[in-house]
């Protein structure tokens, strides 16, 4: 069993105020791919009543419990789905169901059968909405309208006497294997939320975030304060590196060697609950650390004909490995430059910032790491941030009490340094 080395860099000594900037940046760009609070509203009014009719449906009725998202929506780190073709965003639903249901579905044909049962209540809800559904080998696909869609997944509750959230471990079906995998989308959650509340130890945190708050004011604009980036730290990151990949494997022939989501969320979270208690100079730096310690968090098994096995074992249900996916030579291979990229894009962004290259190297750095959308948000802030910088130099001259008495426009900035 190998570990991939890591090659640390040497450190980088990011001015506080650099951090700040970077982080604001970052928020916008994270922000310019979320949904919208109506979206937001409009997913959890659907997969509500997608829940409700399931509950009365006679192949499920005394069987279903709950209806629950889970992946990025549960964790707080949805963006825009990769493909870029539509507005609407993905969200991943639990139909769970009580334990009394492996009864129902025991036996070769059981994962088959609840796969059925789904598809056909589904069916029957997709026709009286209008909807489109798609079935897959584990779930089945709900197109609501606006281009959103849920991927619905049903799991039987089996609970495990032992081991680390084992209260919620369940059952989810294959088709294809015909036989029941372990899962605990609960336990997942609640492992990222232990790993999402360590507090970052920045030895000089009150110098960090005066710096932070002091850009925020700087900048003239409703940007968060720094306790709020410290609190979801985690989140943007996770959020920046499904970005970064998204731009990375965006072409349609590369978009099947790109690494799943919650492989990369899953590296994120082991590096930062490793490195935010170890002190840093700022979240940049910590940041940088995490991103370059990612591949060390996973386990490779050199096989006889020289390839490699990877392995992530799911935290909350150890007979998972979360790098199945990944164990393709041309994955992996992928897997490996997009890391390199990565660090190379978060590098040059920082230096356009650190070294104030002005806005148009900044845009451009943008642009290569988080696209067209990203490249927009930042120069919609940016231009904001100036125009907003004017208003108040003119407010300031005009209430002065040794203003001429005529309306005088602050002189217009052609340079938009970090």
């Amino acid at each position: 069993m190998i570990r991939e080395p890591v090659t640390f860099r040497p450190q980088r000594r990011a001015s506080t105020r650099s951090s700040a900037r970077f982080f604001h940046l970052v928020d916008a760009i994270a922000q310019a791919h979320e949904p919208t609070p109506t979206q937001l509203a409009a997913l959890e009014r659907s997969y509500n009543s997608t829940g409700d009719f399931l509950s009365e449906c006679p192949e499920f009725r005394g069987l279903l419990v709950q209806i629950h998202s889970h992946g990025s929506r549960r964790l707080g780190t949805i963006v825009r789905p990769r493909d870029g073709s539509r507005e609407g965003f993905d969200i991943d639903l639990i139909a769970r169901l009580a334990p009394s249901a492996r009864h129902k579905y025991q036996g070769d044909r059981g994962p088959a059968l609840l796969l059925d049962h789904l598809h056909s209540a589904l069916s029957r809800y997709a026709d009286a909405h209008g909807l489109k559904l798609r079935r897959w080998e584990r779930c089945a696909t709900l197109e609501y309208a606006e281009g959103m869609c849920a991927d619905i997944a049903p799991v039987i509750d089996a609970p495990l006497l032992s081991g680390l959230f084992g209260e919620t471990h369940g059952l989810i079906p294959d088709r294809e294997l015909r036989l029941f995998n372990s899962t605990n989308p609960r336990g997942y959650a609640k492992h990222f939320d232990l790993a999402a509340a360590i507090s970052p130890n920045f030895p000089a945190a009150e110098i960090v975030a005066k710096a932070m708050d002091s850009a925020r004011r700087a900048d003239v604009a409703p940007l968060p304060d720094a306790q709020e980036i410290f609190d979801r730290l985690l989140c943007r990151l996770v959020q920046l590196l499904k970005l970064h990949r998204n731009v990375a494997f965006g072409s349609v022939q590369d978009q099947d060697l790109a690494p799943t989501s919650v492989f990369l969320t899953t590296l994120a979270a082991m590096a930062y609950a490793i490195e935010a208690p170890q002190p840093h100079v700022s979240p940049l730096e910590l940041l940088l650390d995490i991103v370059e310690r990612m591949p060390s968090h996973f386990d490779r098994i050199r096989l006889p004909d020289g390839s490699e096995e990877w392995r992530l074992p799911n935290p909350s249900a150890p007979a998972d490995n979360l790098a199945a996916s990944m164990n393709h030579p041309p994955r992996q291979a992928a897997f490996v430059a997009w890391h390199h990229r990565l660090l190379e894009d978060l590098t040059r962004i920082l230096d356009a910032i650190e070294n104030h290259q002005g806005m148009d190297v900044l845009l451009k750095a943008v642009q290569i790491a988080f696209g067209s959308r990203g490249f927009n948000a930042v120069q919609r802030m940016e231009m904001g941030r100036q125009e907003r910088s004017r208003q108040v130099g003119r407010t300031i001259l005009l209430a002065s009490p040794a203003a001429m008495p005529v309306s005088v426009a602050a002189r217009p900035h052609t340079f938009f340094g970090g």
